[in-house]
């Protein structure tokens, strides 16, 4: 399997992104995937995840309220959207899949990992 993210760019605060994963390859529908992000000199940090069937979502609290999790079982994609950004959300964002079939908010708990994609937010 390959991940393919895409959907990063500048943009202000207070504007929306929608970020897109795309699976290709032998499928991951059987197992949790997630999103994560990193800015430079911090650690890869946990933004939200989503389980096997899409029924069960999870999200830090820094984003609760402003970011959706999604994934489209049929196309293999995952997304996520992303309201009423701030420029603390500056990072890539790199999208996962997980060693299971829900999403655990630990990196290590993931094991195929995407490209990453670029989110600006400015002030």
């Amino acid at each position: 399997v390959q991940l393919q993210a895409s959907g990063g760019g500048l943009v202000q605060a207070g504007g929306s992104l929608r970020l897109s994963c795309a699976a290709s390859g032998r499928t991951s529908s059987n197992n949790g995937m997630g999103w994560f992000r990193q800015d430079k000199e911090k650690e890869r940090e946990f933004v939200a995840g989503v389980n096997w069937d899409g029924s069960v979502k999870n999200y830090a609290d820094s984003v609760k309220g402003r970011f959706t999790i999604s994934r489209a079982k049929a196309s293999n994609t995952m997304y996520l959207q992303m309201t009423s950004l701030e420029p603390e959300d500056t990072a890539v964002y790199y999208c996962a899949v997980a060693r299971r079939a829900w999403s655990g908010t630990a990196a290590r708990e993931y094991v195929l990992w995407g490209q990453g994609t670029l989110v600006t937010v400015s002030s």
